[in-house]
């Protein structure tokens, strides 16, 4: 996965999320990107998954251009995969049901394809006893197998993931940790957020720190958390990773 940003920046309204932002990774199957909170880290990879469009500058990811047009960026959305900081599942529907319906009506696929394919996802994450249960009767970390599943169900180019553990207790988090990394073993792009600087160390193969909505440090995972250079960088971790 080749990433290549230059001068990238988002206002919204007077406020400034991201400003000169500039990055490049010429080859990456897991990139993290760290940092404190309100540090551009979501506004960054919305972008980056075609959900905001930016103030200026120029993106270019898996050697194409972001594209401009409203089309274009549904062109793109569609091909990429998303899971974020809530759940998101429709609390109306059943596990199964969540995955179908966008494959049917984002994806195209016929009723009985897409029901082949949910059915194919929730059995990969040891879900399938649980299709038919609605989010609510599901544990925090079965509903967040549930929307990687839905996320990887058409299977994506990239997998975007914005602080996937964040609304989950430990071992939750250790659960759905293990899944993100068994998918990055076989060998799925993926681009997320996240406060877990043990698993990013692990498992990224390219780290970029962001505060104050710019890039601060960015390397393999040896660097930023071995040798960090930038000040900023170099608090926050000693910070995070004190205990």
């Amino acid at each position: 996965m080749k990433l290549s940003v230059t001068s990238l920046t988002k206002h919204y309204g007077a406020h400034v999320a991201l400003q000169d932002l500039s990055i490049e990774v010429p080859t990456a199957r897991v990139l993290c990107l760290i940092g404190p909170s309100g540090g551009g880290k979501s506004t960054f990879l919305r972008i980056l998954g075609g959900l905001e469009t930016p103030s200026s500058g120029a993106v270019s990811l898996l050697g194409e251009a972001l594209p401009e047009s409203a089309d274009g960026l549904l062109t793109h959305r569609r091909r990429n995969g998303f899971l974020f900081q809530q759940f998101n599942l429709f609390p109306h529907l059943s596990a199964l049901r969540n995955l179908t319906l966008p494959l049917e009506k984002v994806h195209g696929q016929n009723p009985t394809e897409a029901l082949s394919t949910a059915r194919a996802a929730l059995d990969r994450f040891g879900l399938i006893d649980h299709a038919d249960k609605l989010p609510s009767q599901l544990s925090g970390g079965q509903q967040q197998r549930v929307g990687i599943a839905r996320a990887i169900a058409a299977g994506p180019r990239i997998l975007f993931l914005d602080e996937p553990t964040s609304a989950l207790d430990p071992e939750m988090t250790a659960e759905v940790l293990e899944l993100i990394q068994e998918l990055a073993a076989e060998g799925q792009n993926i681009i997320l957020s996240t406060h877990e600087m043990g698993f990013a160390r692990a498992v990224a193969d390219h780290v970029a720190f962001l505060a104050a909505g710019h890039i601060e440090e960015s390397g393999p995972p040896s660097q930023v958390f071995g040798n960090p250079t930038s000040p900023i960088c170099q608090r926050f971790l000693s910070r995070v990773m004190r205990y």
